[in-house]
């Protein structure tokens, strides 16, 4: 499945559906910690990593941003910075470059800036105070980003539920099931829409029967 495919499938999901399908599929995807957060509300976001490595400095964030290409996603490890390294100039840039978003390990500011523009931007937090441009550390290496490893390349999707990252062949492996659990959560939700108890669609009692005899059980869907 090529990146082409693996977008246009992946426009109808989102990543509860792909952890789901992760659930039963056991590919390893990698989630994000939820912690880090979209700042903008309401977009989807998938491109190839573009990394980069820093402290308490912002160099090599002007230099990942310089060096990434259009659909690319900037994935920052700050490596535990307090200070702000990234603010409303880098994205304006990285909407001007066709960048697909960007994520910060770390902390950002210029944030009402950044809400008015329509960029998928994720961040651990803010801080007005920003970092220095005094170091040299490193892009396009294999980084750690709210606690999984992200290298160069990997693809990364989110929305408002969070951010998940994987291989092309884990996504190819995993959208099948999980436009299937889209799918079905669907016809589920119609049903209770329309006056259908949630409960009658589930096998509640019966799973809770066989948890309090000990019985192997797992709690599922009737339709």
């Amino acid at each position: 499945m090529d990146i082409a495919q693996l977008e246009r499938r992946l426009a109808g999901l989102d990543t509860p559906c792909l952890c789901d399908a992760e659930k039963a599929l056991r590919t390893n995807l990698r989630v994000v910690d939820p912690a880090i957060r979209p700042i903008n509300l309401g977009l989807q976001m998938l491109g190839r990593a573009h990394t980069v490595s820093c402290h308490e400095d912002f160099l090599m964030v002007i230099k990942g941003i310089k060096e990434a290409s259009a659909g690319d996603v900037l994935v920052i490890d700050s490596r535990g910075s307090h200070k702000a390294l990234t603010g409303g100039l880098f994205v304006t840039e990285a909407r001007r470059k066709g960048l697909a978003g960007i994520v910060i390990d770390g902390n950002c500011r210029d944030t009402g800036t950044i809400r008015k523009m329509n960029i998928p931007y994720y961040v651990r937090g803010v801080n007005c105070f920003a970092g220095t441009t005094e170091q040299i550390y490193s892009t396009q290496v294999s980084i750690n980003c709210g606690g999984v490893v992200v290298d160069p390349g990997d693809l990364v999707f989110g929305d408002d539920d969070g951010l998940v990252v994987g291989n092309d062949e884990q996504f190819a492996q995993l959208i099948p099931l999980a436009e299937q659990i889209k799918a079905s959560e669907q016809r589920i939700m119609d049903q209770v829409a329309n006056g259908t108890s949630l409960l009658g669609l589930l096998n509640y009692d019966e799973h809770c029967a066989n948890l309090e005899a000990g019985r192997p059980s797992k709690l599922k869907f009737l339709v």
